[in-house]
């Protein structure tokens, strides 16, 4: 599952996860929550935010893409990559699961 990180998150988690961006990466900088939306759905990303603004528009929108929510309050970059890869295994289950619009991560 490619990633596409939100602007409220480190631009450093990308180089962790092959395939991966960050909004910067792909000129979203300050872009619009649509416009991220629409990137993601048409590049085949899913998006990772601690916004909760993707998470409700997913609830309207459905899938594609894909939102993963952090949950967590204020942690580290090191802590958000540590989340991530130990759901290494329900994240792809996550990405397998034809309905599933969200995953919310603590």
């Amino acid at each position: 599952m490619k990633l596409l990180f939100d602007e409220n998150l480190s631009p450093r988690l990308s180089d962790a996860f092959p395939g991966s961006a960050h909004v910067r990466d792909v000129g979203l900088a300050r872009a619009t929550d649509t416009a991220i939306w629409d990137y993601a759905r048409d590049h085949g990303y899913a998006i990772v935010s601690k916004d909760s603004d993707f998470h409700q528009v997913s609830f309207v929108r459905g899938q594609p893409p894909k939102v993963i929510w952090r949950r967590r309050g204020n942690c580290t970059t090191a802590d958000i990559e540590t989340m991530l890869r130990s759901n290494r295994v329900g994240i792809p289950a996550f990405a397998n699961e034809d309905a599933a619009a969200f995953l919310a991560l603590s």
